[in-house]
């Protein structure tokens, strides 16, 4: 997805970041691929604010789970959060925002097409926290993964049943065979920033549940459900 923005001040600024190195935000942007093309140094990509930006982002999402949902045990808020901070739902809020368009790439990278690969972005976003933790602070950081997730994470918390579908099939079938469920995109629709996958989850050959959702594993978990009713393993 390219960015209306015209330069990466604006993007910033867009999307609530006031204070912020624009050094450290290069290198959060800056792919391995680019430097390793050389022009530049290793210390000069994103992997080490990646490795920053994932503990603060895990820091922030811990403590709003631990403050907004008192009545949980560690088990719910581990598996909400598990979600929250996925590749998944990293690359497709970078996509929302047009980060990709920044994100500097090898040409042979970019002919791959990596500006759109979940991994790449996901790294990214992960690093952007880094480098706004370290010149713009923590609430810099919190302000924007709280705006951009809370409503996931309120869905997520009211929906428990759907989402800890997966794992109650996947007990259900290795207690009776030892055998996992095999989760197939059959479609998939939509623009890149705004897809739509359809799934279905078969066990030992026999098609249980389908699912759709704005992620795989969204569409994975609706398919879970279905086949979790059709078992009578958990209530609607």
């Amino acid at each position: 997805m390219q960015s209306d923005c015209k330069n990466i001040d604006e993007f910033l600024n867009i999307n609530g970041f006031q204070n912020y190195d624009k050094n450290l935000v290069i290198t959060a942007l800056t792919h391995s691929s680019y430097v390793n093309d050389g022009r530049g140094s290793y210390f000069e990509c994103y992997e080490r604010l990646e490795f920053l930006g994932d503990a603060v982002l895990k820091l922030i999402t811990s403590e709003y789970l631990y403050k907004t949902f008192t009545d949980s045990n560690e088990g719910n808020l581990t598996k909400i959060r598990s979600v929250i901070v996925s590749d998944e739902i990293l690359a497709q809020i970078a996509l929302k925002i047009g980060l990709s368009a920044f994100i500097r790439l090898s040409e042979a990278e970019e002919k791959d097409g990596g500006r759109e690969k979940q991994s790449i972005l996901a790294c990214a976003m992960e690093a952007l926290f880094g480098a706004i933790y370290l010149s713009g602070g923590y609430k810099e950081v919190e302000s924007f993964v709280i705006k951009h997730m809370n409503k996931l994470i309120d869905d997520l918390n009211n929906n428990r049943s759907v989402y800890n579908a997966k794992a109650v099939l996947q007990e259900y079938t290795q207690a009776e065979s030892k055998v996992v469920p095999e989760y197939k995109t059959v479609k998939e629709t939509g623009k890149a920033n705004n897809k739509t996958f359809f799934v279905e989850v078969r066990y030992n050959g026999q098609m249980l549940g389908q699912g759709e959702g704005k992620t795989k594993r969204a569409a994975q978990q609706e398919a879970a459900f279905a086949a979790c009713k059709k078992l009578k393993l958990i209530e609607e």
